[in-house]
């Protein structure tokens, strides 16, 4: 058995990048990009208009002779001489000789003629060439992770298709004859399986929506049979449950059979003691505990970071802050604790409900509580590390 930090340096030498590959902008939404990406154009393309109102050459004078109008999207250029003005619309492109566009709030119209009511300060309302970014500027840069703004931000510069990360493939291996699918009446003595479904909403959120979920029964030829069907289909095999010492905990031998070389087996940790990880080639195989608290935190602290490095996130470990306990915590376990808490304003509150089997802690907390295996008892009001969820 090896401590968290131990598990966590393994966990870290298999934390790489996946390939890059180019995709269009609409499907790249939650990636990281590969490459940085260069401005082809300027932006704005020409000098363009913020307001509605008239271009005209700034001068003292009020009294202006209209000769023409320019909407958004004309690419006519009027030639315009002093006591001359157009009429112009936001967005349009300015006239080369104009320097000034004055609001038409500011501006009484007769015919043909304006009246400026109030002189602007000259280039007032006019944006200039490349104003927001310039040709063969960095316009984002490699590791930049692509929200809504970044590729609406990309396509306004016109720039359709970008190198990110390839998206890990993801199987989750589900154990367990008592186990139950949601839709089917509860059978006594059975429960209704949840951590296929928590683990594929996390990895929904991460951007993974294409997660192949396989059940098996507990015996070891199906067990083996399942783990083969997965690491043929995935880059990372998540499995639930039957990775204890019981009877009927057919993982290990499972992953033995199929040539999946272990890296660790059980850490010093509570929950979570009895996790596994390891490696085939270029697949990557965790093995989370069945109970559904103690899988999510193993997810939460070694499995995630593994799904993250793939996807080209530099910072793949979910933050680790410190806050101040509200009350006393104690550790009579001799184990590192993950116990689920809420943080609020730096105060940190150790929630009721920790059993490995519960999830509705889970559910309204905001952090694991860390509490070190050489801890016995964090005091009120003393410091305590906490992984933010």
């Amino acid at each position: 058995m090896i401590s968290v930090s131990e598990a966590l340096q393994h966990i870290e030498k298999y934390c790489t990048h996946n390939k890059k590959v180019q995709k269009s902008i609409e499907k790249t939404l939650g990636l990281v990009l590969a490459e940085n990406v260069v401005s082809p154009i300027n932006m704005p393309p020409f000098r363009q208009s913020s307001m509605d109102g008239y271009a005209y050459i700034h001068s003292e004078d009020t009294n202006y002779k209209v000769v023409g109008e320019v909407q958004a999207g004309n690419g006519a250029n009027i030639d315009l001489k002093p006591g001359e003005a157009v009429r112009i619309f936001t967005g349009a492109k300015v006239p080369d000789a104009a320097d000034t566009i004055v609001i038409q709030e500011n501006v009484t119209r007769i015919g043909d003629t304006i009246e400026i009511t109030k002189i602007p300060n000259i280039e007032a309302n006019v944006r200039p060439l490349g104003e927001q970014i310039k040709t063969g500027e960095i316009a984002l840069e490699k590791g930049s992770l692509l929200n809504e703004a970044a590729i609406g931000f990309l396509a306004s510069i016109g720039v359709a298709k970008v190198k990110v990360y390839k998206t890990p493939k993801v199987s989750i291996l589900v154990t367990g004859n008592e186990l139950q699918q949601l839709g089917t009446k509860l059978v006594e003595g059975n429960i209704y399986e949840s951590n296929s479904i928590t683990l594929k909403m996390a990895l929904k959120r991460l951007g993974i929506k294409k997660v192949k979920i396989r059940r098996v029964k507990d015996t070891l030829e199906a067990t083996a049979k399942a783990v083969s069907k997965c690491l043929a289909k995935s880059d990372i095999v998540l499995i639930s449950g039957g990775i204890s010492v019981g009877d009927y905990d057919f993982v290990k031998p499972a992953l033995e059979e199929n040539g999946v070389n272990e890296v660790f087996y059980k850490v010093n940790q509570r929950p979570g003691k009895p996790s596994w990880f390891g490696s085939k080639k270029n697949k990557l195989v965790y093995a989370l505990p069945g109970n559904p608290a103690s899988s999510l935190s193993c997810f939460y602290v070694y499995a995630l970071p593994l799904i993250k490095a793939q996807m080209g996130f530099d910072e793949y470990h979910l933050p680790r802050l410190i806050a101040t306990a509200t009350a006393d915590i104690k550790n009579l376990t001799g184990k590192t604790l993950f116990l689920k808490g809420n943080v609020v304003n730096g105060l940190a509150t150790l929630l009721d409900g920790q059993a490995s089997s519960m999830l509705k802690s889970f559910a309204v907390s905001n952090a694991l509580l860390q509490v070190p295996e050489n801890k016995d008892i964090i005091k009120q009001g003393e410091e305590v590390t906490y992984i933010q969820l």
